[in-house]
């Protein structure tokens, strides 16, 4: 009972800790107790097109994965949309327009109902969907369902640089202004991580515990003390953490990971949404090439998205001893990898070493401080019991609803795409 308290009196903590850095964080004018003031939109000039990566890159919609006929085994994979605010062309009579990954009709219905809401009287036209008959270039998304051309219902060109900004906000992959006539829209694969699942590791990540061996991921259990950084800034040597408990544990579940490798020889793998640490590599090497001398204390530190990572950047690594600080390593790729395991374990410092890579242990949310804070009562309930919190296989129930608050409470533009 008395634990039940705690942890009730902690959650309660949390939502007052959740409001606190979201006010402190959106800049001038939005002081606590505030309402948050509507978003500007800036509609996307000619030819722009957001984010600013290639369109099947990883940080954008992916690779293709080929393409989709009506005979295939994938087929099925396609859902008709017959939202009737959206006014489909389909020229060809076949209502091929119509089908569409269920990721792409997801975002579509949004965009409509921002469209209704900006313009009334307007509707959203898409006037391409899926393609089967063979319009487009031979790796183009249309061909899977997971690209749209549209306009608005009135045809009138003046609204769709706006039109492509309202894409952008309903959580589209990738939008282009493509042509005076249309804007392009399209959206990850249903396979790929970024659309599956939140933040996790592999089942054969390996971390370091106690006496220097190391575990895989699979076989961690709360309350073995792995090699962490003694600080949520970092900037401190690393120790032994111990393990709380898993925010997210399904060992049989399969997804694309993100691999960012690096030129000293250390590779971590983790899923698109994980938090790592990173900054911008000093000016120079020294020694072996291989490994930053400068330490990661003396850098900006900052944490990113695993998909937001890009070769040139640095992450901070491990010798593999504690009592020691974290170097610098230059990220040298950054692959897709489909592995089996999701596994995403909370320790006392919230941070940890996975192959001999420092990240944090969260996800989802584009701050690894505010995270920290607000996972603060599970962390809390071991420091007074000294219990690790063991839970069924799934997403821990805690992390599950912060999540749903924080998106009432941060707005969407502070999580994952």
């Amino acid at each position: 009972m008395r634990i039940s308290f705690l942890l009730l009196a902690a959650s309660l903590c949390a939502s007052v800790l959740l409001l606190a850095p979201a006010s402190e964080g959106c800049g001038p004018g939005r002081g606590y107790g505030k309402r948050r003031l509507p978003k500007k939109l800036i509609p996307l000039a000619y030819k722009q097109f957001s984010p600013n990566v290639a369109e099947k890159t990883l940080g954008a919609s992916g690779r293709p994965e080929g393409k989709i006929t009506r005979n295939s085994e994938r087929f099925k994979e396609l859902t008709p949309n017959y939202n009737t605010d959206i006014i489909f062309k389909d020229e060809e009579d076949t209502g091929a327009d119509r089908l569409m990954t269920q990721r792409c009709k997801d975002k579509l219905n949004s965009l409509a109902i921002s469209v209704m809401n900006m313009w009334p009287g307007v509707k959203l036209r898409v006037t391409e969907g899926w393609d089967e008959d063979g319009h487009h270039s031979i790796d183009s998304l249309h061909y899977e369902g997971r690209a749209v051309d549209i306009t608005t219902s009135d045809k009138d060109k003046n609204k769709y640089a706006m039109l492509a900004r309202l894409a952008v906000e309903a959580g589209f992959d990738w939008v282009y202004y493509e042509s005076k006539a249309h804007v392009h829209c399209s959206v990850k694969s249903e396979h790929s991580v970024a659309a599956k699942t939140g933040g996790c590791f592999p089942g054969d990540a390996q971390v370091t515990i106690e006496g220097g061996r190391i575990k895989q991921m699979r076989d961690l259990l709360p309350g073995d003390r792995v090699l962490a950084s003694s600080s949520t800034d970092v900037h401190a040597p690393l120790l032994y953490s111990p393990v709380v408990s898993f925010l997210d544990r399904q060992p049989n579940a399969t997804r694309t990971f993100y691999v960012i490798g690096t030129d000293g020889g250390h590779n971590i793998t983790l899923t698109a949404a994980h938090l790592i640490f990173v900054t911008e590599c000093p000016s120079r090497l020294t020694g072996s090439g291989s490994i930053w001398q400068r330490r990661g204390h003396e850098a900006g530190m900052r944490t990113v998205f695993a998909s937001e990572v890009q070769p040139g950047q640095c992450v901070f690594t491990s010798s593999g001893r504690s009592k020691s600080d974290p170097r610098l390593s230059v990220v040298t790729f950054v692959e897709e990898q489909t592995s089996t395991g999701l596994y995403a374990p909370l320790t006392q410092h919230g941070s940890i070493v996975v192959n001999s890579v420092l990240a944090s242990c969260y996800a989802a949310v584009d701050s690894h401080y505010l995270s920290h804070w607000v996972l603060a009562p599970l962390r809390l309930i071991y420091r007074i019991t000294g219990q690790s919190q063991v839970q069924n296989d799934g997403l821990h129930w805690y992390p599950w609803i912060l999540q749903r608050l924080g998106k009432v409470l941060l707005g969407t533009e502070h999580f994952h795409p």
